[in-house]
């Protein structure tokens, strides 16, 4: 009798416990990733525009703290317009493309990093992959 009930009760938590087929499917994110050059600057007046630091190509005013990108102009042909999101190796939040380059610039983008010059030189200039999501496809769990 003590079997039986032990039984019946596993049974009851694995059903209540499995796979559910009225669950909504879970979305999966599909990116397409770029090789680039990138390096980092900041918001100082010889970095950026003379007498207005923080205003960006697009309009953006750019503020210590926001995760922002400029990108070289040919980079815009690829997808990467204003606002566009963007996932880089080594940071945990996206950043998001605020800022264009000077023409004579390709294939590279220039991570805003505030006012931490250190940093800023710390990063220097290295090849990486960068990641934007292009599509969502919802998974079926069944």
């Amino acid at each position: 009798m003590k079997t039986n009930i032990l039984f019946l009760l596993i049974v009851i938590l694995l059903v209540a416990c499995g796979p559910k087929s009225d669950q909504a499917p879970e979305p999966v994110v599909v990116y397409d990733t770029m090789q680039v050059t990138s390096t980092a600057y900041n918001s100082t007046e010889a970095q950026t525009k003379k007498g207005n630091i923080g205003l960006a190509a697009w309009g953006d005013t750019l503020k210590p703290g926001m995760r922002a990108l400029a990108i070289s102009r040919d980079l815009i042909d690829s997808g990467l317009v204003h606002n566009t999101e963007v996932y880089i190796d080594g940071f945990d939040e996206p950043f998001f493309v605020k800022d264009k380059m000077n023409k004579r610039w390709t294939n590279k983008v220039d991570i805003y990093m505030g006012l931490d010059i250190d940093s800023a030189r710390s990063w220097g200039k290295q090849q990486i992959e960068i990641y934007i999501p292009v599509d969502t496809i919802q998974e079926n769990n069944n």
